[in-house]
């Protein structure tokens, strides 16, 4: 995710969060405002640096893919 910036291809590196929600990975955005601006301009609602109603938007490849 570190490199996703410099990609060729869009790679939607601001939708990963930590496990409890927590922006954990905006300063690799330059301005730390840029991570919670992309969520936000997505619909997801941010506060304190934390995504709010985490556990409702959480998406568990486990059990997507049945693993």
């Amino acid at each position: 995710m570190n490199a996703s910036h410099s990609a060729m291809e869009n790679i939607p590196a601001h939708r990963v969060v930590n496990r409890n929600g927590i922006l954990s990975g905006k300063h690799y955005f330059g301005n730390p405002e840029v991570m919670k601006q992309l969520l936000e301009n997505e619909g997801i609602e941010v506060q304190d640096d934390k995504v709010v109603h985490f556990n409702s938007l959480f998406w568990d490849p486990g059990k997507e893919m049945n693993v």
